[in-house]
């Protein structure tokens, strides 16, 4: 067997690297604004509020309980039958960004409902609202302990992100599929574009393990619940 590897095709994959990484910054930056709504409602939202608690539940359980792919044709394919147009980027980012907002949710919802139950009183005590609690004592102290699961979902979607091609993206996985249809060396394209996605996962895991370990706090993450 007769491997060929051509130099020529760095600079391409390297554009479709490139669009893979935003792709998948943009829709973990706009999941994590959403889930981060969504787990405040799931974990807060009792009484009057209970309609949003299910509106929440019944977001998270639709987006986790489907398939991406799935979600990806809704959105490019099957939204402009009632006239909503994306390109194939932002079909992608608006599917992955829905889809990772409810994942999100539960991680910062776990997060969340693992701060000690004392932080919450002792806010209070001290003369802040509930909601004054929630976002200068709870939120930052659920963030720290966010990170690991979080940090999993980023490479996830990293990985997940390589279904846009589907759509006619011209991310990683496209700009290398285009590639071995015009010289047939699926193999050898393949490769490259695993080895790729494998270096991308490396740095990413190093550095949210350094991120872990710099925002660490001794005593942080005992169960309890911050409500």
């Amino acid at each position: 067997m007769n491997l060929v590897f051509d130099w020529a095709w760095l600079p391409q994959l390297g554009r479709g690297l490139v669009l893979t990484v935003e792709l998948t910054a943009a829709c973990m930056a706009l999941g994590a604004l959403v889930g981060i709504v969504l787990a405040l409602l799931r974990v807060y939202a009792r009484g009057w509020l209970s309609p949003l608690y299910a509106l929440a539940s019944a977001y998270v359980h639709l987006f986790r309980g489907t398939p991406l792919l799935v979600q990806l044709m809704i959105v490019h394919f099957g939204l402009p039958n009632v006239g909503i147009v994306f390109t194939p980027f932002v079909s992608g980012l608006v599917a992955m960004a829905l889809n990772t907002a409810a994942y999100q949710a539960e991680y910062f919802r776990g997060a969340i409902q693992s701060v000690k139950a004392g932080q919450m009183m002792a806010a209070r005590s001290i003369g802040l609202t509930r909601l004054q609690a929630i976002r200068h004592v709870i939120i930052p102290q659920a963030l720290r302990l966010v990170i690991p699961p979080w940090s999993n979902e980023l490479i996830y979607m990293l990985k997940y992100s390589s279904i846009v091609y589907m759509v006619g993206a011209a991310d990683l996985m496209g700009v290398g599929r285009t590639i071995a249809a015009k010289n047939f060396r699926f193999l050898e394209l393949f490769l490259v574009v695993a080895a790729i996605y494998l270096a991308v996962v490396l740095l990413l895991t190093l550095t949210m393990r350094w991120v872990e370990k710099r925002l660490r706090v001794p005593g942080l993450g005992t169960s309890g619940r911050g409500a």
